[in-house]
């Protein structure tokens, strides 16, 4: 078959027949070995133009197998991230409970529990009719701030290009990599998250961390009703 033939047989809409045919039959070619010479072979085998198919079936299967491997290879580090950071959001989750100044605990005791760089609480004003923010040390949002950054229906999020680094992560800006933005739902109804700001990507794993942020969000919360 000649290279002009190529962009006709494209065209033929008995191509996909043979194909489907081929697939149907793959002991087709083998048992006709003569048809080899009249095809575009995908190898050169001793200088005859003759299709080495066990070698190209060879090089496919070793190119899946490979890339097979490294969606394992991904999947196994991310649930290594993945424990590793369960790990340390229990020791956070301990520290809340025997914290006296929670706000305090967030800023102080998690960044180095979390391996993070920095842990600030922020909220938005409370709704009419009523003033300030649920208690010092959180940091003020611009009204509907936290949807903005969350998006609808998420608790948690990781990003790994951060925006608004100083607005949240403040004088630790210049730090951070990645950070997390984590939804922490009071009882009082305002709109508050806990921002994490990582300087090492694999602190935040991007695969199975949201759930596991969401429930430091809820400790969070429960620490700070008391």
């Amino acid at each position: 078959m000649t290279k002009a033939a190529a962009p006709l047989l494209d065209r033929d809409p008995l191509a996909e027949e043979v194909a489907a045919f081929l697939v149907a039959n793959p002991d087709f070619l083998a048992h006709r070995p003569e048809l080899y010479r009249a095809l575009a072979p995908p190898r050169r085998v001793h200088g005859e133009n003759l299709a080495d198919h066990m070698v190209a079936m060879v090089a496919a299967e070793r190119a899946r197998l490979n890339t097979i491997e490294a969606e394992m290879q991904e999947a196994l580090a991310n649930g290594r991230a993945g424990a590793g950071l369960a790990l340390r959001v229990r020791l956070a989750v301990l520290a809340l409970m025997r914290a006296r100044d929670v706000t305090d605990t967030i800023g102080q005791e998690l960044p180095p529990l979390l391996r993070v760089e920095s842990c600030t609480l922020l909220a938005e004003p409370r709704r009419a009719g009523r003033s300030g923010l649920p208690r010092q040390g959180v940091r003020p949002l611009p009204d509907g701030a936290v949807t903005r950054l969350l998006g609808p229906g998420r608790d948690a999020r990781i990003r790994t290009e951060p925006t608004e680094a100083e607005l949240l992560h403040a004088e630790a800006a210049p730090l951070v990599a990645r950070d997390a933005l984590v939804r922490v739902p009071l009882c009082c109804g305002t709109p508050c998250i806990l921002a994490l700001g990582a300087r090492d990507a694999a602190t935040l794993p991007a695969r199975q961390a949201a759930q596991t942020l969401a429930f430091l969000g809820r400790a969070v919360a429960a620490a700070l009703s008391r």
